[in-house]
C-alpha cells in the first residue's frame, strides 16, 4: 500500500517534526506534503524522503500570516494515488482530501490554538495591530468553520496527551486514543550540573518565556534560552545580563545544555511537551506550571523537580524556592529510567497497532467498495 504523511509546515526541527521524522523511519517509502518547506532547516531522515510543498510555498517567510489560504493549498493536493494518509496535526494538515477507499488517520499535537482555546488571547493581549484585530473576527470566524468540517474527514484521531484529548473531544466532538509522542530517550545523557536554569521553547507569547524572563533577572539566576520566534526581540530587551539566548542549537549542543542545566523551566500550558522527557532523560528536573502534557509527564511520586499552579511570576518565584528545598534529593537514574516510558519505541509499538487496524480497513474497503462505512 502507498502511504502518504500530511505535515503542516516543515521550516524548523521542534517536537512535531520529531514525531514525523519517527512516522518516516516507520514508512522509509512515503511521500510527504506540507504547506511549507525550507529542506535547509529539517534534518536528513526528512530530505530522504520525496517532499511536495504546496502552491503557498515561495511566500513561506510571511507563513504565519498566510493561515486564510491554507486550507485552499491543502485541499489542492492530490492523494488519489495512496491508500493510508497519516496528517500530523498543529495547523489544518487533517484537511487534506482523499478518495473513500483510503484511511485517513490524524495524529493531533492539538487543534488549532489560534483558532480555540487561545483565541480570546491571540486576538485581544498578543495582537499588536487594530487592523489585524478587525480582520481577525470574520477571519477566524470562517476558519473555525472550515476546521470543525474538516475533522468529519478523519477516519481515526490520535491525542499526543491526555490534555489534547479533551481539546479534540471539546473542539471536533470526536473521540481519540491517546500515543505519546517519541522521544531517542538513549541518546540523551547526565552530567554534573552547572550553575544555570534552562529554557527550551519557540519563543511565542502563549508559551509565556516572558515571565521566566523577568523573574530570572529580578533575581539574578543565571537562565539560558533555547529557541527562536516572533518574541524574540521583545524579550532581548527585557531581559538582564544573567539571561543568554542561545538561538537554535545543534543537537549535540543541545543534549550538553540539558546535561548540565541545573532545571527545565517551563512557564507555560504544553500540549505534551518533549523538552519535558529529554530533560528527564538526561537526568535533570523539570520546574514547570503544572498545567497539560507536564502534569502527565512529570512524576509526583519522585523528587523530579516543581509543578505549580500560578500562572503568574510570583507562582514561578514561588517554585524556584521550592526546587532549591528538594534540589539535593534529586536522583538523575530514576529521572531517566522514568522517561523510558515515552521512548520511541514505545510510539512506534502502539502505533503500529493503529495502523494495522487500518490497513485491514483499506483492504475491506478496496475488496468491498460497495459498502458504505455508517
Amino acid at each position: 500500500m502507498r502511504v502518504a504523511l500530511v505535515h503542516y509546515w516543515l521550516l524548523g526541527m521542534r517536537g512535531g517534526e520529531k514525531v514525523l521524522e519517527a512516522l518516516c523511519r516507520m514508512f522509509p517509502e512515503a511521500d510527504i506534503f506540507t504547506l511549507f518547506y525550507d529542506p535547509e532547516r529539517v534534518s536528513e531522515t526528512i530530505r530522504a524522503h520525496r517532499v511536495s510543498a504546496s502552491w503557498l510555498n515561495p511566500l513561506r517567510r510571511g507563513y504565519r500570516r498566510l493561515l486564510p489560504l491554507m486550507p485552499m493549498a491543502l485541499e489542492s493536493f492530490d492523494l488519489r494515488a495512496y491508500d493510508l494518509i497519516i496528517s500530523s496535526e498543529s495547523g489544518p494538515s487533517k484537511g487534506v482530501l482523499t478518495h473513500s477507499a483510503a484511511r485517513h488517520i490524524c495524529y493531533c499535537h492539538t487543534p488549532m490554538r489560534y483558532l480555540w482555546d487561545l483565541y480570546p488571547a491571540y486576538r485581544n493581549e498578543w495582537t499588536r495591530s487594530r487592523l489585524t484585530r478587525a480582520l481577525m473576527t470574520p477571519l477566524s470566524s470562517w476558519l473555525r468553520l472550515w476546521d470543525y468540517a474538516s475533522a468529519a474527514r478523519v477516519d481515526e484521531f490520535i491525542a499526543n496527551s491526555k490534555n489534547v484529548q479533551r481539546r479534540i473531544a471539546h473542539v471536533w466532538r470526536r473521540d481519540s486514543q491517546v500515543i505519546y509522542p517519541p522521544v531517542d530517550v538513549g541518546s540523551f545523557h547526565t552530567e554534573p550540573a552547572e550553575d544555570y536554569f534552562l529554557i527550551v521553547s519557540e519563543l511565542v507569547a502563549y508559551k509565556r518565556i516572558a515571565t521566566a524572563v523577568r523573574v530570572f533577572s529580578e533575581r539574578g539566576l543565571r537562565l539560558r534560552i533555547v529557541g527562536d520566534g516572533p518574541e524574540y526581540r521583545p524579550l532581548r530587551a527585557m531581559a538582564g545580563p544573567n539571561i543568554e539566548f542561545c538561538g537554535r542549537v545543534s543537537y549535540f549542543d543541545l543534549r550538553t545544555l540539558y546535561a548540565r542545566c541545573r532545571a527545565l523551566v517551563v512557564p507555560g500550558e504544553e500540549d505534551f511537551g518533549i523538552a519535558t522527557v529529554e530533560a528527564l532523560a538526561s537526568g535533570k528536573p523539570v520546574i514547570a506550571l503544572g498545567r497539560g502534557g507536564s502534569a502527565e509527564i512529570v512524576p509526583a511520586h519522585l523528587d523530579a523537580g516543581i509543578l505549580y499552579r500560578d500562572a503568574s511570576e510570583e507562582g514561578l518565584e514561588e517554585a524556584l524556592a521550592r526546587f532549591q528545598a528538594i534540589e539535593n534529593r534529586v536522583r538523575p537514574r530514576e529521572l531517566r529510567a522514568w522517561s523510558e516510558r515515552f521512548d520511541e519505541s514505545v510510539f512506534r509499538r502502539e502505533m503500529q497497532v493503529v495502523i494495522q487496524g487500518a490497513i485491514r480497513s483499506t483492504a475491506d474497503r478496496q475488496a468491498h467498495p460497495e459498502i458504505v462505512e455508517a
